[in-house]
Parts: C-alpha cells; sequence; structure tokens
C-alpha cells in the first residue's frame, strides 16, 4: 500500500514537472485569466488606487534612500559574486539555481545519471584516464643555488612553490635511493637528507655523508653472493651528495660542474660495482637501477652546465652519447635538451632527424616537439610570407603546411604563443610541469624564444595564424580535432606549480556569468537613480508619481509620452516657450 501511495506521489511529481517543462505559456495566461476573473471580489482595482495614493504621499527622501539602499546591496551582491567566481570559476547563484531550482523545473534525476554514467563508465574511464592531469619532470629546469637562489636574492622573489619542491624531493627519493641504503652509513644518511625540508639541513647532511667517506674505513663486501670469498674494500664516495651539493650548494654553474665531475667519479664506479652484482638478487637488482637512475642524472646535468656555459657543442655531444648509451631511460626526456641545443647550433636537419623518432603517434607529445616541428615547416616559407599577398593568391602548399603545423601545435598547447609574441611576461620555469598547461609553455618560452626570433618571420606567421586554430575547436573541453579534448583541470595544477606573483593563463578562458553583469547593471542604475534623486528631488518624485499613476490606474492604456511631460510642467509650473511673430500670424 504505502509503494503504491510512493508510486503515485512520484508519477503525480513528474506529471507537475513535466507541465511546468512544457505547458509552462499555458499555465502563464491560465494565472492571467483567473487574476481577471477575480478582479471584482479581490478588489484589485480598489487596492491599485491605495497603492498609488500612498505613493504620491512619500518624499524625495524616500526614494534616495530606497534607491540608495538598493544600489549598496546590489554592490555587495556583486563583490561576493566576482569573489566567488574568481575562487572557484562559477556563479554562486547560477550554482544554487542549477542545484535546486533544475530538478523541480525538469532537470535530470540523479537516478538517471547514475544509470546513464554506468552504462557509459568504459568510456568515461578512458577519457579520464587520458585527460589526467600528470605532473613530469621539467626537462630543462635550472640549477637551485646557481639560478632559482640568485633570482630569490635579487628580487626577493620565491620563484619555486612548495608543491613543486616537495615534488622534487619525492623524484629524488625515487631516483637516488633504494632499500639497502642503510647498509652504507652515507646513503643512509643521504635518505635522511632528501626528505629535509629546510635547505642548509639538506647541505649539511651532504657535508655528513662525504666526512664519513673521508675516514678510511674498511668494510667486507662479498664478491659473490651466498659466498665464504670476500674482499675488502675501501668506503666509496657518495655520489647524491655531490649531487646535492651542485644544486643547492653551488651558486655558479661552474662551481656546480666541479661538483657534478666529483659526482660523475664516485657514480660511474658505483655503477660499474652494481653492474656485475645486479643478477645475485633483487637486492643488488634494486641497487644497480639506483646507481643507474644516479649516473644518467649526473650526465644530463653535466651536459646542461655545458650548454649553460656556452659549449654547445660538447653538450650535444655527451647528450648524443648519454641517449646511446641508456637508449630505454626516456623518463629524464634527454631528446628535448638535445633539440634546444641542436636549434642553438642551428643545426635545422639533426633537428628534423630527432623529430623523425620522437614526433611519433604511439610516444606522447610535448609543447618541445610540436613547436619545434612547427618552427622548422615555418622556417621553409616565414621570410616571404606576407598576409596580403596570402589572401589575394591563396596560401602555397609550404604555407599551409607550416599553417597546419602552428595549428597542431596551439591545438596541444594554447598558452605557448602569447609568450613567444611577448603578449605576457615570463618568469622562471619551475621545476614540474604540466603538459598542455601554462606550466608548459612558461619553460618552453623560457628556452626557445630566441629560436624563434633567430628565424626571419617565424613570429609575423605565428602572429598571423595562430588565433585561426580556435574556429577548428569551438568546444575545446568536449571535443579536440588532433588530440584530445582539452583537460579541465590544468588550471588547478598550474595554480599549485607557479608562483603567486604569477597570472596563470586560463584556457578556455571564463567569460563573466551572466549574473554577474546582471548585478553591476543593477548596483550601477540604482546608483544613478539614488544620484539623480539627490540631486533633483522634486523633478524625481514627479516622474516616480507619474510612473505609478501609469501602471497603478485602469485607464493606463490611454497614457502616453506627450501626458507625462505634460504634467511634469505643469507640477513644476514651467512656462511655454515663447513663440516668434511669424508663427503667431
Amino acid at each position: 500500500m504505502a509503494e503504491a501511495a510512493t508510486g503515485f506521489l512520484e508519477q503525480l511529481k513528474s506529471c507537475i514537472v513535466w507541465s511546468w517543462t512544457y505547458l509552462w505559456t499555458v499555465w502563464f495566461f491560465i494565472v492571467l485569466f483567473l487574476v481577471y476573473i477575480l478582479r471584482v471580489p479581490l478588489k484589485i482595482n480598489d487596492n491599485l488606487s491605495t497603492v498609488s495614493m500612498f505613493l504620491n504621499t512619500l518624499t524625495p527622501k524616500f526614494y534616495v534612500a530606497l534607491t540608495g539602499t538598493s544600489s549598496l546591496i546590489s554592490g555587495l551582491i556583486l563583490i561576493f559574486e566576482w569573489w566567488y567566481f574568481r575562487k572557484y570559476g562559477t556563479s554562486f547563484i547560477e550554482q544554487v539555481s542549477v542545484s535546486h531550482l533544475r530538478p523541480l523545473l525538469g532537470g535530470v534525476d540523479n537516478n538517471s545519471s547514475n544509470n546513464s554514467n554506468s552504462s557509459n563508465g568504459d568510456s568515461d574511464s578512458n577519457r579520464q584516464s587520458v585527460s589526467e592531469c600528470k605532473v613530469w619532470r621539467n626537462p630543462l629546469n635550472l640549477f637551485r643555488g646557481a639560478e632559482y637562489n640568485r633570482y630569490t636574492w635579487v628580487t626577493g622573489r620565491e620563484p619555486l612553490t612548495y608543491y613543486d619542491m616537495n615534488l622534487s624531493a619525492q623524484d629524488h627519493q625515487t631516483f637516488f635511493t633504494c632499500d639497502s641504503d642503510h647498509l652504507r652509513p652515507a646513503d643512509a644518511i643521504m635518505q635522511k637528507a632528501w626528505r629535509e625540508r629546510n635547505p642548509q639541513a639538506r647541505i649539511s647532511a651532504a657535508h655528513e655523508a662525504l666526512e664519513i667517506n673521508e675516514i678510511r674505513s674498511r668494510v667486507e663486501v662479498p664478491l659473490i653472493a651466498s659466498s665464504t670469498i670476500w674482499e675488502i674494500k675501501l668506503l666509496p664516495k657518495c655520489a647524491t651528495a655531490y649531487i646535492l651539493l651542485a644544486e643547492e650548494e653551488a651558486t655558479t654553474i661552474a662551481e656546480a660542474e666541479k661538483l657534478f665531475k666529483q659526482a660523475l667519479k664516485a657514480g660511474d664506479g658505483c655503477y660499474r660495482r652494481s653492474q656485475q652484482l645486479q643478477h645475485h638478487g633483487s637486492q643488488y637488482e634494486a641497487q644497480h637501477r639506483r646507481d643507474t637512475n644516479v649516473l644518467v642524472y649526473i650526465k644530463r646535468r653535466l651536459a646542461m652546465c655545458a650548454r649553460r656555459l656556452g659549449r654547445t657543442r660538447e653538450a650535444v655531444k655527451m647528450m648524443r652519447d648519454l641517449m646511446k648509451e641508456f637508449p630505454l631511460l626516456s623518463m629524464f626526456n634527454i631528446h628535448e635538451n638535445l633539440l634546444e641545443a641542436l636549434l642553438e647550433l642551428q643545426a635545422y636537419a639533426d633537428v628534423q632527424a630527432v623529430l623523425a623518432k620522437y614526433d611519433d603517434i604511439s610516444l606522447p607529445k610535448s609543447a618541445t616537439i610540436c613547436y619545434t616541428a612547427a618552427l622548422l615547416k615555418a622556417r621553409a616559407v616565414s621570410d616571404k610570407f606576407s598576409p596580403e599577398a596570402a589572401s589575394r593568391r591563396g596560401l602555397s602548399t609550404a604555407e599551409m603546411n607550416a599553417v597546419e603545423a602552428i595549428h597542431r601545435a596551439v591545438e596541444f598547447n594554447p598558452h605557448v604563443p602569447k609568450y613567444l609574441l611577448e603578449m605576457k611576461s615570463l618568469i622562471l620555469p619551475p621545476e614540474h610541469i604540466l603538459k598542455r598547461g601554462d606550466s608548459e609553455a612558461i619553460a618552453y618560452a623560457f628556452f626557445h624564444l630566441a629560436h624563434w626570433k633567430r628565424v626571419e618571420g617565424a613570429l609575423n606567421l605565428l602572429h598571423c595564424t595562430w588565433e585561426g586554430t580556435f574556429r577548428m575547436i569551438p568546444y575545446p573541453l568536449e571535443k579536440g580535432h588532433l588530440f584530445y579534448p582539452y583537460p579541465i583541470c590544468t588550471e588547478t595544477a598550474d595554480r599549485e606549480l607557479l608562483p603567486s606573483f604569477h597570472e596563470v593563463s586560463v584556457y578556455p578562458k571564463k567569460e563573466l556569468p551572466f549574473f554577474i553583469l546582471f548585478t553591476a547593471g543593477l548596483c550601477s542604475f540604482t546608483a544613478m537613480l539614488a544620484l539623480l534623486t539627490h540631486q533633483f528631488p522634486e523633478l524625481m518624485g514627479v516622474f516616480a508619481k507619474a510612473m505609478s499613476d501609469i501602471f497603478c490606474s485602469a485607464e493606463f492604456r490611454d497614457w502616453n509620452c506627450k501626458s507625462i511631460f505634460m504634467r511634469v510642467e505643469d507640477e513644476l509650473e514651467i512656462p511655454p516657450a515663447p513663440q516668434s511673430q511669424h508663427f503667431q500670424n
């Protein structure tokens, strides 16, 4: 019985909702008809006359107070709406309307939405996995001591956020530590040092780890697992301690390079020893994996030091050798460092060869790959490109390929052109980036802006064509053209990665909600009414009385604008304009 009553109520509610959704015009006319039929019992005309008399007795001070109060209230609503929109990206009034009024006016029921979500579970999960905002290590990240700290000393601003530095600490613990670190005293100290938040504490721990190795103590190391054969060896140098000092204590790139060379000597020895013992058990295999990460990191940073110090050809050779020696370690994205160095040498044929290997459909893309490919195609036509000539004769095949490459790059990361065209100011790139986000755009433009300027006409071609990308993807959050839809979570992640003094670029740009514009107009209009009422109380009082008479009297159809102004002239006793003699005759 109860179930039948509940079902009847649900059916009745659905019928009412349906009627409000599709038959609202019929309901509106029914209400008007009822008001017309009941106008005599309800004494509508008498009530309107009473209201009109009451309004006629009001003084101008009342209207000043009324308009001033309404202006103040609408201004407070505007301030609250603007704050809510800047913080949460949506209008509070619209959100409340959608959450509470939409179900009453025929919105989607929660059960039906859950059913639809469950039926499309596979597609939704695939889309979530694709659009998940994964943070990547910046392959071109700067040195903390020699570059980031110097910026802080000069400007007093912190270029790195706590979230970014915390991610770096997690990377260091992942790449530079293993479960057997407690067996070596220096590595045990460094394992704690990577967890330290205070930079001075980390540096002190690194010095302590190096001092332990200065003691010529001896340790017994098994030559073969589960064997009775032992060899006496000196404790090896701690490579990770040199890495920390080179990254955070060195104040110049030259000092960092010296420390990295010492780290290379220590890390190479550890790598060779662990390479011989890697098949003797899981513990040795973990040590070898850690020593491999340490060695690759040191060699990559040495190549970056050479690039910073102007030895670009030496840096290119070191990167090529590193990629040949460890071809499977793609997590460091060394090819992006190589592309930047080759562009500095203007070795465009070598750049094209690297792109042919890494710009593959099965490999993850980056702004470096997409925009470098666009730069190479733009280089072939940019020196002779003219928008006026192109509009007259049309685009040639080479120009069309260049424009398509630019559109492809802009679709992948739409934030880069503003930095390349210097429409937004650059800051130091963070240690981690979000692909397709503002952080990746900053990291790319910081190093590659000079390469675009070096190619004659490339920035002009980019300026003329990059905005055409948005016509092909009118709804980038729902459907892309060459890539997956643009992820929604980039703005939130970029705000965590980038410092607070930087204005984060948002795509697609959010438009102001209707209610913010409405409250702004309402506030301005009521403030203007309050000012006019205060300055001209008699005139505004006459207008208010005339308007109340128009809308409240039963004979409002006979009124027009002429009668309003005639009444204003009578109330204020404005004399008629003098007429000329010719007009009187």
